[in-house]
């Protein structure tokens, strides 16, 4: 009787132990499922594995790939599935190295603008609109402008007092009167007569000789100088193009068409011509005044004469978008802001005479 309790007492120990260990095994079981079920599931996106340039080409060369978890993916984004609806897009804007590349990124150039239109048209953002104006090397800052860069730009102007009533430039030619009044013409109506002595000097003033006490008419000796004035008219503005564009409408404006290496006589030709253009992308108001500024009247057959209004660019940080208040450039201007001071007349001079410095251009051509 003692030996069946004591059997039934061990069987007891055995199922509480064989119990114990059964539940924590399921928990360990129970563990391992959720720590496997909260491991998050990665999606491959697209994303730019060097540099793009605004208006290039999608390529397979240009991506790449990485893994982000599944609920960090948004819509828009290129999955590893998408890679036939991303290549042959076209880049909107410039494309950093490691971007993720989405749908607003990018878009079909031809779709955007009609079939006969230049693919580049789709670069000018909207409410704007792009105006070529010539420039040279200087106006270029040295051909350090270029496609995509950001530059502010300055105009020159000459200024010079007109006669109100005769639009025409100061000083007025002075003649004199010779015969006035009416004259008989065969009847008793008279008729006005204006003689007009053919002197045309230049219209003068009187002066009081402080010495002699008598008056004198001074007229001038040249005929009269413009005045210069230099200003910042637009800021941050964005070259959309340096030199031409192609003329093959189904070309980008990063592919253009290989120029000929000989003319219609066989001659070589200069494969990397100088830019004698560039093309910027602007509001609508502000092509106005380029395009008043850059306005050419026609005198004549042969000669051309422009409004003498001078245009340069200087090249800006991309990622700087302030705008800068600043002041018109004057001689009164130079004269106070850097204390430059007016020489004296010396009884002495150098020998021999400077009349005119040497022209910077003549110099570095000679180079």
């Amino acid at each position: 009787m003692r030996r069946g309790r004591t059997l039934i007492f061990v069987f007891l120990i055995i199922i509480i132990i064989a119990g114990g260990g059964g539940f924590l095994l399921y928990n360990q079981y129970r563990t391992s499922q959720q720590a496997t079920s909260a491991q998050p599931t990665y999606v491959e996106v697209y994303i730019a594995g060097q540099n793009i340039a605004q208006g290039a080409r999608i390529t397979p060369d240009l991506l790449t790939t990485i893994k982000i978890a599944q609920e960090n993916v948004i819509q828009g984004m290129y999955r590893l599935e998408d890679q036939p609806a991303l290549v042959g897009k076209t880049a909107k804007f410039p494309l950093d190295q490691g971007v993720v590349i989405t749908k607003s990124m990018v878009g079909d150039s031809l779709s955007a603008v009609p079939i006969s239109g230049p693919s580049w048209a789709s670069l000018i953002p909207p409410g704007m609109t792009a105006i070529s104006i010539p420039i040279d090397r200087f106006a270029l800052s040295g051909y350090a402008v270029n496609n995509g860069a950001h530059v502010n730009l300055n105009a020159c102007f000459l200024f010079v007092d007109i006669d109100p009533s005769f639009q025409s430039i100061l000083p007025n030619l002075t003649s004199s009167l010779t015969g006035t009044g009416f004259t008989a013409t065969g009847g008793t109506q008279g008729v006005l007569s204006l003689s007009v002595g053919a002197a045309g000097t230049a219209q003068g003033r009187l002066e009081l000789d402080p010495s002699l006490q008598q008056p004198y008419y001074l007229v001038p000796s040249e005929a009269q100088r413009p005045r210069m004035v230099c200003q910042t008219m637009l800021q941050d503005v964005v070259v959309m193009k340096l030199g031409n564009f192609s003329r093959d409408a189904g070309a980008t404006i990063d592919t253009p068409a290989v120029p000929p290496t000989t003319d219609a006589n066989g001659q070589p030709v200069q494969n990397n011509p100088i830019p004698d253009l560039v093309t910027l992308i602007v509001t609508p108001q502000d092509s106005l005044t380029l395009t008043y500024l850059l306005n050419i009247q026609q005198i004549g057959d042969k000669e051309i004469k422009d409004t003498q209004t001078r245009l340069s660019m200087t090249l800006r940080n991309p990622g700087d978008q302030a705008r800068q208040a600043t002041e018109a450039s004057t001689l009164q201007f130079l004269l106070s802001q850097y204390n430059i001071p007016i020489p004296a007349k010396l009884p002495y001079a150098l020998q021999p005479a400077l009349p005119s410095l040497m022209p910077l251009t003549n110099t570095i051509a000679k180079q």
